[in-house]
């Protein structure tokens, strides 16, 4: 050891300050577990808080306002073209941040959990090195348990590793240095069409390519279905079975090759938006040096107590598999602070909840319909346009629907999926049927008011309970003719 070297005993240190690491510190304390938490960057709150999910949707918040102010034509009401501060932007959405961050640290402070900020490398299953310290931290850590709750990093293509202001992957994207007059983005999933929409709002012309043949690969086509139209209305374009094949700086922009049946060839933009996905930050960090195993996929290998193949080591969040959601952090990282406790606790949830944040949103929770078909799973689905519901009517935005997946045997429900606005506040009460063994006649017999957008959740299930009675009259009616 070099002297003047500082080293801490804890019995707990959380690596990683953001919606897995910090709820993680702070449940341990909560339970009487001496913890410390490591930071890589200098503030509180993880990829999440500032580079991610709440800036974003700062951002989608102002988009919403200029669109729900368009959309008021409809009706009678006109307003003038919005004028657009982006400095003023910039600032509230680093505003929002900065209270969320300070409150964190706040709480952190209250439990009696120290942060040290430094970038963390396991030296073996025992100690970890800090590199790049604050003052005062520790240059050494000495733990009887670890959480690894290191998050993720943006995906980069081959090929698109140019070194350019202009070519941006969502974290530069969130910064809204300018508004370019056209801008691509490369990938159909949620953070691009989420970005996609921001700068729509803010008067760029947007094109999207994605290699599948359709946006948000994976999610339910009925889903999908409204969103698309709703942005091949916003969208210059949509490029489906389409790939970017070259990139090059140009006088004019990035010059952007195309492959695909119906590729347009080459086209010049002034930015290009990277959003293909995200990476573990598992590398890098000394785990080989540990008994941790790591996929192919760059995920620490975890049970569902959180436990990695190293007794000492727990996982938490991006890092430890998909789906890569903040709320699943937020979970696992409390399940492994309860773990470590003695409690038993395990992240064995029925249902983790998804929301894709544009106009019209998406959310989603459970089995769905395509998942069940990949899997042989005999299910049923009913769906309830928002079309026939008087709160989407009077808000004048009836292009959304509510769909349950069901047992048709036992009536348990599945899944449910919802598009149109605020659908992401609406899946909760799915979530929580999934995990309380709802049937369908729980979401019918439960009073939900009126009018809301709720009522969907149990219009929906009331269209699958008739189709369930309709089938089974008609089963007996074909058994009783047989019979005769």
């Amino acid at each position: 050891m070099v002297i003047g070297e500082m080293t801490q005993d804890v019995d707990l240190v959380v690596i990683g300050a953001g919606p897995g690491g910090y709820p993680a510190a702070l449940r341990a304390a909560e339970l009487g577990i001496k913890c410390v938490i490591v930071e890589a960057k200098k503030k509180v709150g993880g990829v999440c808080l500032n580079e991610g999910c709440i800036p974003s949707k700062a951002l989608l918040h102002a988009a919403e306002v200029i669109g729900e102010a368009e959309h008021a034509e409809s009706f009678g009401i006109s307003f003038s073209k919005p004028k657009i501060d982006l400095d003023k932007l910039r600032s509230w959405k680093e505003s929002v941040t900065g209270k969320l961050a300070q409150g964190i640290a706040g709480m952190c402070k209250s439990a009696g959990v120290e942060i040290f900020y430094g970038r963390a490398v396991f030296e073996d299953s025992r100690n970890i090195r800090l590199e790049d310290v604050a003052e005062g931290a520790p240059s050494r850590i000495k733990f009887k348990h670890a959480i690894l709750a290191t998050g993720s990093r943006p995906l980069t293509l081959r090929g698109l590793d140019l070194e350019s202001p202009r070519l941006l992957d969502s974290t530069g994207a969130l910064d809204i240095k300018d508004i370019p007059g056209k801008l691509l983005v490369v990938g159909g999933g949620y953070i691009g069409l989420e970005m996609g929409t921001v700068y729509a709002a803010l008067g760029s012309e947007v094109t999207v390519v994605e290699m599948t043949d359709g946006l948000l690969p994976g999610v339910d086509r009925d889903l999908v279905r409204p969103l698309d139209n709703h942005l091949k209305q916003k969208f210059k374009s949509i490029l489906l079975n389409t790939k970017v094949s070259g990139l090059k700086e140009t006088k004019g922009g990035l010059e952007v090759a195309f492959e695909g049946q119906d590729a347009p060839g080459s086209m010049v933009f002034d930015k290009v938006l990277v959003a293909v996905g995200r990476r573990p930050n598992s590398d890098g960090i000394g785990l080989e040096k540990t008994g941790v195993e790591i996929d192919k996929q760059g995920f620490v290998v975890i049970d569902e107590q959180c436990r990695t193949q190293d007794k000492r080591i727990l996982a938490v969040g991006d890092v430890s598999g998909q789906p890569m959601l903040a709320h699943r952090a937020t979970r696992q990282g409390v399940v492994a602070a309860e773990v470590l406790a003695g409690l038993p606790s395990a992240f064995d949830n029925r249902a983790i909840p998804a929301v894709v944040f544009t106009e019209p949103e998406i959310a989603w929770c459970g089995l769905t319909e395509t998942e069940a078909r990949a899997k042989n799973i005999t299910v049923g689905a009913a769906k309830f346009p928002w079309s026939a519901s008087g709160r989407a009517q009077t808000l004048s935005l009836a292009a959304g629907q509510t769909k349950v997946v069901f047992d048709p045997e036992s009536t348990l429900v599945l899944g449910v999926g919802i598009v149109g606005p605020r659908a992401g506040e609406l899946i909760a009460e799915a979530v929580l049927a999934i995990e309380m063994g709802a049937t369908l006649e729980d979401l019918v017999a439960t009073i939900h008011p009126h009018p809301t957008l709720s009522e969907t959740v149990m219009e929906a299930a009331t269209a699958a309970r008739a189709r369930l009675e309709r089938q089974k009259a008609q089963k007996s009616r074909e058994e009783a003719g047989t019979r005769t």
